[in-house]
């Protein structure tokens, strides 16, 4: 598992956080997501696909141009999606962002945490952000 960087193709062109392709996990505890990681890394999922968000990461998203503290509207869903799992950060969540292109990768994963305390999950994907724990 590796820690995560904001790359720019993680944004859209108004700033707000929506990574293509990936799935956005999130858990209570610091230890319940990387017990989640080493359940996927055991199943075939390799680590340099799996990014660790601390409550700090998961702010800093929140505040970056776009994000959840805009006072603006937004025409689509991806910002109240930040908001919300910005507020889980600010209660001590941790998340995982794993890549994950294919609707097999996700069942595969999805299946893999069934018994993993996911507290949020959402699968970003073009022009449609899948709630998959709410």
């Amino acid at each position: 598992m590796k820690h995560f960087e904001l790359e720019p193709g993680m944004l859209t062109l108004r700033g707000v956080f929506y990574p293509t392709g990936h799935l956005f996990l999130m858990f209570p505890t610091e230890a319940d997501a990387r017990k989640a990681e080493r359940a996927l890394e055991e199943n075939g999922h390799s680590g340099e696909h799996i990014s660790l968000l601390t409550p700090a990461d998961i702010e800093k998203l929140a505040a970056a141009p776009g994000g959840a503290e805009t006072p603006l509207p937004s025409p689509g869903t991806e910002l109240e999606t930040v908001r919300h799992f910005a507020e889980l950060g600010r209660q001590g969540h941790h998340a995982l962002l794993i890549h994950a292109p294919s609707h097999d990768e996700t069942e595969h994963i999805m299946q893999v945490l069934k018994d993993h305390p996911v507290s949020y999950g959402q699968k970003y994907r073009h022009l449609v952000i899948e709630d998959l724990v709410t």
